[in-house]
This record gives C-alpha cells, structure tokens and sequence, in this order.
C-alpha cells in the first residue's frame, strides 16, 4: 500500500538504524510475524523491526514515538490471545535477535539473559552449568525469555517453582520514550522503594519492552521420578493430590490431569504412542518428583506414596516410567493434547484458573451446564492440578458442522466465565489476555481495568506500545 513521505522517512531512519537486514517492509515481511499459532488472528504490519542490541531497540522506540507509529512486540510468536499481533500501520518489533546469555553465575545460582533467547536454550545452558531453570512449557524450543515474562507464563513445574514472576530477579526494559531502565542486579533482598520489575511483569507489551532479565537458577535434579496415576474422577484426584503433598513433599514438582477423551485424541493424533494401560479409565495423573540430594532413595519412597495410594482407593492402577525414553513417552501424552484436539474437530479453548480444592465441583457443574445448552458437547478439560490451571477445551458435538458450533461461542464462553468468576477464579491463568478475552476482563473486573489504564496513561501516555491488548 502507498505509504506518507512521514513513513517512508520513518523506514529509512530504521533501515539506516538497522540496516537491511534488520527491517522487512511489505512482502518482505514473513508469515510467522502476521499471523498466531491458530491463525485466529493476522496481522497486516508496516514492517518487522529486528534490532540486535538493547541500544538499537531503544532507537527504535525513538523514532517510531516520535513519527506517531505503535509497536508491537514479538518473541517466539506462541501465543494464543492474539497479542502480539500488529494491526495496519503498526511495526512489528521482533526480539529474535536479542539471545545472548551474559551472565551465567553459578555462585549465585543466577543468570542476566536477553529477552530473544529461548527457553529451550536457557534451560539447556543452566543443565549444562548443574542448575535448573523451572519454567518449562510443551513450546519451550520456540518460546522465548521475553514472552514467559510478558506473559508470566507458569508451565509444568509451578507447582514447586512458581510462575516465571517468581524467577526474576531484575529487569532491563525500554520505556515508552526510548529510555532504558535496567535494573539487572541478581539481588535476593532489595526493599529500596516500589518493585518496578512487577508491573513489566505479566503486562503483555503494553508498558515497555523488556530486552533482558535477572533470572534465579535452582538447583539440578540428581534423582527424578515419573509416573501416571489413573483414577476413577476428579474428586479422588484431588485426595489424590494431598496424598501427593504429604508423602512426597517439596520433592513433587509436576502435578497434571487429563481425561480419557485427552489420551484418545493423542493416541489417535501420535500412531507410535499406546496406551500405557491395558483398560481405560476416566482419568490420569501425570506426576513428576525430582530430589537434588545423591542417592537412589526418591524411586523407593515414592512407589511407596503410590502403593498407599492404590491401597486407599486414589489411584486404581500406576505406571512407573524406567528409563528417559518412558519419561518422554509419559510426558508426550500430556504435552500432546492441545495439538490432537484437531481429531475432534472444531474447539473453543479456555486457559482458566479456579482455587484448587474447588476443581472438582467447578468441572462437573460446568460441563453440566455446558451439556444442556449444547448437547452433545465433548470436553477436554486437562491442565495443572496442582496450580487450579486449568485448560478447559470443548470439542463439537459429533452430529453439529463446525461452523454452527463456533457461532455456539458466545454462549459457551459465557457459561464458563460466569462460572469462573462464582468460584472466584481467573479467565486467563498463563496465556494472558491479549485481544481474544479484553472484553471480558472489562466485563468482569471495571475497577481493575481502571487502575491498569492509569498505570498504562503515566507509563505510555502516547500509546505506543501494543495498542488493543489487555485494555
């Protein structure tokens, strides 16, 4: 599209900022930058912005405010609300290139990483050190630090470790004006004021563009232990997860559930996978344990928790993983189910949260209501048993086109979002809000949006960056 003798200005100052191959106008621009994951969203930029430094992104924040031009920032692109998608005239500021790790200390079991490195590779360096970054996703090889962080991503592990918020440590972020606040110390104790790093934090882009963080590292595991769990309903899994408390301690560190109507559409979505149990049943409990004390004893003591647990009715049936090959077998089961949902046809997808001991009650008297406003419905309700996390998926009923089904979406993300808010939980537990649920935190929280909007009016009172999301 014909562009003003403004933008063309603005596109020669990046590209002389940049140089040629830190800008990518018109057709030039790549898919993976217009469009998200489940191609709900594209976007239609003025270019992609690919600054290799913290300096350069500072330019580019500089020029683009002063020209009037918003920013939308971009990691590994995995997200699923729709926020980091630019809309016409927008530019599209990817941080791919920004993926140095700086500091690995591990002294101080801390690391300063940039914003553009993924989480595979942060993970990958802090093992190659004998440490453990915590968060850890199924998009982990694409995922980047930036996006975790803007999205306070939480994973497999949050029941031990916490979300990504949890991790940090400091902050470099790029405010509005092209100003750089680094606060980068690998501090543990630090009272001197407002703890600035928090409103980052989880914001989507909407306040500054973090470019680097101060991350804690745990210590490796030396002992690990996996098994899957199967269990008749919800509510002895979650007597189930108590057993798990009391008798595994700090040592459990992933705690998810999926039904039945998960395991088949993986199943049927990965043909080298089986069953790992030789007759189905309603549910299954993945669990991990891990020890960083020597030793062999964390197998001992937990096929004891898990003896306990068949003998008091929790679990009917256990499968102990023994080697690394059964481990990611084990975990492929779980990780595979947003991708398999496929097999089921159209799906409306809801990243939910609710109070833990409340799981049960909530899931059976919402797919209640769920089944009479649409019959035939199938959930595919899975997630983080142990965080209330819950990934709370509904596939078309077998006998409804997937057209008419998705014009059922209102209808059906009502239910659960006034069942959310009676239980006194959250309509986005880790994938954020981003344009695909706006409304509804407005409808549902007017004071809070309020606040957030003063928050955003003194941090970008132009409105530059990531115009659309969150408010």
């Amino acid at each position: 599209m014909a562009k003003s003798a403004q933008l063309e200005n603005l596109l020669d100052a990046l590209r002389r900022e940049l140089g040629e191959d830190g800008l990518a106008c018109d057709l030039a621009v790549e898919g993976r930058h217009v469009s998200e994951p489940r191609k709900r969203y594209r976007g239609q930029p003025l270019a992609v912005a690919s600054p290799a430094s913290v300096e350069a992104v500072s330019a580019v924040v500089r020029l683009c405010a002063g020209a009037g031009v918003a920013i939308v920032p971009q990691g590994g692109h995995t997200g699923l609300v729709g926020g980091a998608i630019a809309g016409p005239g927008e530019l599209v500021l990817s941080l791919e290139r920004l993926r140095r790790i700086r500091v690995l200390d591990t002294f101080d079991a801390s690391v300063v990483v940039e914003s553009g490195c993924t989480l595979a590779g942060l993970r990958q360096a802090a093992e190659d050190a004998g440490l453990l970054y915590p968060v850890s996703l199924a998009s982990e090889g694409t995922a980047t630090i930036g996006g975790t962080l803007a999205t306070n991503a939480g994973g497999n592990l949050t029941i031990r470790y916490g979300n990504s918020r949890e991790q940090v440590l400091g902050l470099e972020v790029v405010l509005a004006d092209g100003r750089v606040w680094s606060d980068l110390d690998p501090l543990r104790k630090d009272n001197s004021g407002y703890d600035l790093k928090q409103l980052f934090i989880g914001s989507e882009g909407t306040l500054g563009i973090i470019t680097a963080a101060a991350l804690k590292l745990a210590p490796a595991p030396l002992q690990s232990v996996t098994a899957l769990l199967a269990s008749s309903n919800l509510h002895a899994g979650m007597a189930l997860l108590k057993h798990l408390r009391a008798g595994l301690g700090e040592c459990l560190s992933a705690c998810e559930f999926m039904p039945r109507r998960a395991l088949e559409f993986v199943l049927e979505d990965q043909p080298d996978q089986r069953d790992p149990f030789d007759c189905p049943y309603p549910w299954y409990v993945l669990v991990q344990a891990d020890s960083a004390l020597p030793g062999d004893n964390l197998e001992a003591a937990s096929l004891s928790v898990f003896e306990q647990a068949i003998e008091a009715g929790l679990s009917r049936e256990v499968v102990l993983a023994n080697s690394l090959g059964q481990v990611n077998a084990l975990w492929a089961l779980r990780e595979g189910i947003s991708a398999a949902q496929k097999h089921g046809g159209v799906s409306l997808k809801h990243d939910i949260s609710v109070p833990v001991a409340r799981i049960p009650d909530f899931v059976d008297e919402t797919l209640a209501a769920l089944a009479q406003a649409v019959p035939g419905i199938r959930p595919c309700v899975f997630g983080h048993l142990g965080d209330g996390n819950l990934h709370f998926n509904l596939s078309q009923p077998e006998n409804m086109d997937g057209d008419a089904f998705l014009s059922l979406e209102p209808v059906c993300n009502r239910i659960v979002f006034d069942q959310v808010r009676r239980y006194r939980g959250s309509i986005a537990a880790e994938h954020g809000i981003g344009q695909l649920r706006r409304d509804e935190l407005a409808r549902g929280q007017p004071l809070k949006v309020e606040l957030m909007r003063r928050i955003k009016q003194a941090l970008d009172p132009k409105g530059v960056f990531n115009p659309g999301k969150v408010l």
